[in-house]
């Protein structure tokens, strides 16, 4: 059945239009009047719905009942990441959403290519969110990860109450394990060519503690995305022992 992001509030019983990109989907299917969509809304579960009408561009649903499902992974990770070139960002983007990334914070930094700000840099956030989106239309996840405005890592303010990691080539770095408790984690890597000593001084300064992936130097759009595989893995519970 397809699945549509919808931002709420989504009620049982509501009438509505879907929102542009996801009433294109709706036509590019090929769906019908009666025809049953999933809504969610990006805030957790996801909705029954039936298409009620279809215009030429603009789409009709009923919400039905809810359903509690959620799909996550078992802690919670956010991404903190120096933007790579070209089209290599989008697909970070997309992949951290199909992972479970509870967030992402794109960071200019030193090495970036990428420089952006303005209305410009409003326009890419609102690309790279919309990417988020698809994705978890696409795998099922039923929490959209926020995709946070373009900040200058100089700047940037990193969240309180988490667990500080940073993707390090540095001798005294440590395999990447998750934090005890289930505590939030938010990992730091750098752009192509990594972060500069300055940047990674700063980082540790600012409480974020070393950690590497193995001796491979992996590109600046796999190192993240190997980080929060790995770390979703070891979220999950062990399995029980047959008899």
């Amino acid at each position: 059945m397809p699945r549509l992001h919808c931002p709420g509030p989504l009620r049982e019983g509501a009438s509505l239009a879907l929102p542009p990109a996801a009433a294109r989907h709706v036509q590019v299917l090929r769906l019908q009047p009666g025809d049953a969509v999933t809504l969610f809304d990006g805030e957790g579960g996801e909705w029954e719905a039936r298409i009620e009408r279809m215009g030429r561009s603009d789409v009709q649903v009923v919400v039905g009942s809810h359903h509690a499902i959620e799909r996550e992974p078992a802690a919670a990770v956010h991404l903190a990441v120096g933007v790579p070139a070209n089209e290599r960002m989008d697909w970070l983007v997309e992949k951290a959403a199909e992972l479970g990334a509870a967030s992402l914070q794109p960071l200019v930094t030193e090495r970036s290519v990428l420089r952006l700000a303005g209305e410009r840099a409003g326009r890419k956030q609102a690309h790279w969110q919309a990417i988020a989106a698809a994705a978890c239309e696409q795998c099922g996840g039923n929490r959209l990860p926020a995709i946070h405005p373009l900040a200058e890592l100089a700047l940037w303010q990193p969240p309180p109450g988490m667990t500080r990691r940073v993707l390090s080539l540095a001798p005294e770095a440590r395999p990447l394990a998750l934090p005890p408790a289930g505590a939030p984690l938010l990992l730091l890597s750098g752009p192509e060519g990594g972060l500069s000593p300055r940047e990674e001084a700063a980082a540790l300064a600012a409480g974020f503690e070393p950690v590497t992936l193995g001796a491979r130097v992996l590109r600046a759009e796999t190192a993240p995305l190997a980080a929060l595989a790995l770390l979703t893995l070891q979220a999950q519970p062990a399995p029980k022992a047959g008899r």
